[in-house]
């Protein structure tokens, strides 16, 4: 009880201090008309890091759990008032259904119907026409993380034989404390924008393995502080350039009365900027992961530490792939992986590949929400993904266009080729961003619907590009093949 006691006293602090340092960050970013994401992300995490590592690294698993969990709770209450009793809610429920049903596919089932209802009904409910800080912002995050848990749980009870490299890095063993199941759900480094992180990795930060000095606090510090930086860089950027790129200036009178090549032009930089707003997020979030040791991802071929583990955005590869589906591989890493790990290869079963892409976008899209501008954008993203497969296949197996591609010419074929993905990247978010159709479909009837056009003709066109640049093979080659 006394070990309780330190730790509630340290919780109250630490929340007076993400108080105050929350009062500062409101005032300078609502100057700038920065949504309030960034107050509920910016000041919270670093402090409960460092508490973490000062008082409790070397304290039981109990009082661990204990310190995540209030942790958590302040953040949410701090947040969301009393609406933080919906997260409870679903955890002690997602709790029993580990307990009273075990490790079944009834457990499953009852799992993702249960926590996507409850997500869904939230969103009726509580959906505007804007884009709102409400608690089912967190509550997307930790709808996949319950759901998760349900999967992993069940994998643990299969033959390891039966298991795929992912699920026996995840796969749980035994069935976790409903005190676990709280810090691992209310840990501060995920908790509201994520990253998606197992069970499994919580234990070992729990247990002291996640740091490149075994039993002791990692030497995090420094990587902790690069993310930190890098954020508030692009947070800088968005919150410079997004007063003149704004999502509403597309509804505008004077937005419609621009030239065709305007619009076009400002949608390509428009896309580009406001991207940095979760870009800057997730990498802020990411220093607090790092530093508090759940970034930890051990050594690399070159015996270097590495702290990518949460890492939700390559920066690098953001910036300077030409490919959508490079961008797409860059962004919101972690989302992407849980998904592809617990949706798109768990319906196998299907035996399509298209089609089981096609419903892993399909519940992505319900995951974020209720207005139909999220299912136009993905399904847009399955259209433009497919093409440029196409088309890189097209280049692959083409003597002609790979010599090109390989020429002194590429540096051409780069700057165009950017041109078109971040023209194309933007087309699809704008719905994303609009939500409503009669929003979106004022937007593409002013552009006259370039972006399905474009990929249609693409579609149809692709076939006999290939015949015309593609060799055919000789009896004996296909043969051979």
């Amino acid at each position: 009880f006394g070990q309780v006691r330190q730790l509630l006293c340290v919780i109250m602090r630490v929340d007076l201090t993400v108080r105050v340092q929350g009062a500062f960050v409101y005032s300078c970013i609502t100057s700038c008309h920065v949504p309030n994401l960034f107050l509920s992300v910016f000041p919270v995490g670093y402090p409960f890091a460092l508490v973490y590592r000062w008082f409790f690294f070397h304290q039981s698993a109990t009082v661990v759990h204990l310190f995540h969990t209030f942790s958590g709770l302040a953040l949410a209450t701090f947040n969301f008032g009393s609406q933080v009793y919906h997260s409870l809610l679903c955890i002690v429920i997602q709790f029993l259904l580990l307990r009273l049903m075990g490790r079944t596919v009834t457990c499953v089932l009852s799992s993702f119907i249960f926590q996507m209802i409850y997500l869904l009904m939230g969103y009726y409910y509580t959906a505007t026409e804007e884009y709102d800080i409400k608690w089912t912002m967190p509550h997307c995050v930790l709808t996949l993380k319950l759901i998760g848990l349900a999967l992993d749980y069940y994998d643990g009870g299969k033959e390891q034989v039966s298991l795929s490299a992912d699920q026996k890095k995840s796969s749980l063993n035994s069935t976790p404390s409903l005190l676990e199941v709280f810090g691992f759900s209310y840990f501060y480094g995920g908790f509201l924008v994520g990253p998606q992180f197992t069970l499994q990795n919580y234990q070992h930060l729990v247990s002291r393995e996640m740091s490149d000095v075994p039993g002791q606090p990692p030497n995090s510090v420094v990587p902790a502080m690069k993310r930190f930086g890098l954020g508030l860089i692009t947070l800088s950027v968005f919150a410079i350039g997004g007063r003149h790129y704004s999502d509403s200036y597309f509804l505008t009178d004077e937005f419609e009365a621009h030239p065709f090549w305007y619009k076009c032009v400002y949608m390509l930089v428009w896309v580009k900027i406001n991207l940095y707003k979760y870009i800057s997020c997730w990498l802020i979030t990411e220093g607090v992961c790092i530093l508090s040791g759940l970034g930890y991802n051990g050594k690399n071929e070159k015996g270097e530490h590495q702290w990518d583990a949460c890492a939700n955005v390559r920066v690098w590869l953001f910036e300077t792939t030409p490919l959508f589906t490079g961008t797409i591989n860059s962004f919101n890493i972690n989302t992407n992986a849980w998904v592809a790990r617990q949706v798109f290869k768990r319906l196998r079963f299907l035996g399509n590949k298209l089609l089981s892409q096609m419903f892993t976008l399909l519940f992505l899209a319900v995951w974020h929400g209720l207005h139909s501008g999220y299912l136009i954008c993905f399904s847009l993203e399955f259209i433009i993904v497919n093409v440029e497969r196409q088309a890189e296949t097209l280049v692959r197996d083409s003597p002609l266009l790979t010599s090109i591609a390989q020429s002194h010419l590429y540096p051409f074929v780069y700057v165009v080729q950017q041109l078109i993905h971040w023209l194309f990247m933007g087309y699809p978010l704008v719905p994303f961003c609009l939500f409503t159709y009669d929003k979106w479909l004022k937007v593409y009837s002013s552009i006259y619907f370039s972006g399905h056009i474009f990929f249609f003709i693409a579609f149809l066109v692709l076939p006999y590009l290939r015949k015309v640049f593609v060799p055919r093979k000789r009896g004996s080659e296909k043969k051979e093949d």
